[in-house]
């Protein structure tokens, strides 16, 4: 990985497909363990907030 403190999402099952997030200069970093040094996404902790309650928006409207 990077010089950064990586944690790997709870929701990663075993493999290569994990998300990892960091933190870095009041930016929320988030990269992917099959290409940790690729492509990074880098987001303001509020843009970062609203990405989030978006994603669980949209799980909660799922049809089972």
């Amino acid at each position: 990985m990077l010089d950064h403190s990586w944690q790997r999402s709870s929701y990663c099952g075993q493999g290569e497909s994990c998300l990892h997030v960091t933190t870095a200069a009041r930016t929320v970093r988030l990269t992917e363990s099959g290409d940790p040094g690729g492509a990074i996404l880098g987001a303001s902790p509020d843009a970062f907030e609203s990405l989030l309650l978006l994603l669980k928006e949209g799980r909660d409207r799922r049809v089972p």
